[in-house]
């Protein structure tokens, strides 16, 4: 492929990453108070005036109106093109990871969602089901399907097995469900060394904000995104890196 072409794909891959994420704004706004996000069209959370398309315009919209309502002015969050950028920037990584192939935009998909639980669980220490789900759904769409799934399954068991365990010891509970369901994501997308590596990568990420913010608690389920997310793009790398550690 010619590199013109090659990064004009590039570019429309990161185009419509935005524009997902600009539903991944609805979700995420959406979702935990149990609204619809189909269902009314999206409208300005002080006045409730709906918003015309070209209010919708993943970041040029926030630009051109300077982060501010066009009907009473108030200021628009700068969350709205930041997470349509970064889910711009995770579809041309995956793209510029995997090249045009068929199942891109499934496995851009389930890291969009997984993106998404993220936000929600930095702002509500909740993590919705269906979005859970969707993401393990969008990362088992892959040619090895069989074998995603296996590794789904057995990444999935063997934490909630640790997570009874520990529950068991500690007499309280270890791990919740949301947890078990990130790791069949996980993985689906990494199999297997990659899934550990990633775990181990998600302990090492959590860590300090775990202690800074000891009293508070810290979600995990964004440090195990971030981990994966990590991980997929460097896999060889990540193999490389474990070989090492058992092998000297």
């Amino acid at each position: 492929m010619h590199t013109e072409i090659f990064w004009e794909i590039a570019l429309a891959v990161f185009i419509f990453g935005t524009l997902i994420g600009s539903f991944l704004n609805v979700v995420i706004y959406r979702i935990p108070k149990g609204e619809s996000i189909v269902f009314p069209s999206s409208k300005c959370q002080s006045c409730g005036n709906s918003l015309k398309w070209y209010h919708n315009v993943p970041v040029f919209s926030w630009l051109f109106l300077r982060g501010k309502c066009a009907f009473c002015k108030d200021k628009i969050a700068a969350q709205y093109p930041l997470v349509e950028l970064l889910t711009g920037f995770i579809f041309m990584a995956l793209y510029l990871k995997l090249g045009l192939v068929w199942h891109l935009p499934f496995v851009a998909l389930s890291f969009a969602a997984l993106f998404a639980l993220v936000m929600i669980d930095f702002k509500y220490m909740a993590v919705p089901d269906n979005v859970n789900f969707a993401a393990l759904l969008f990362a088992l769409v892959q040619p090895a399907f069989l074998e995603a799934l296996m590794y789904a399954a057995i990444a999935a068991g063997g934490l909630w097995l640790i997570g009874l365990l520990s529950s068991l010891l500690a007499r309280r509970q270890a791990m919740g469900g949301a947890d078990v369901i990130v790791a069949g994501t996980m993985g689906a997308l990494l199999s297997f060394p990659n899934f550990f590596v990633a775990l181990f990568l998600s302990a090492l990420l959590a860590m300090i904000p775990a202690l800074v913010w000891r009293d508070k608690g810290v979600p995990f389920v964004p440090f195990l995104a971030l981990a994966t997310f990590i991980v997929y793009l460097y896999d060889s790398q990540a193999t490389q890196l474990l070989e090492k550690i058992i092998y000297g």
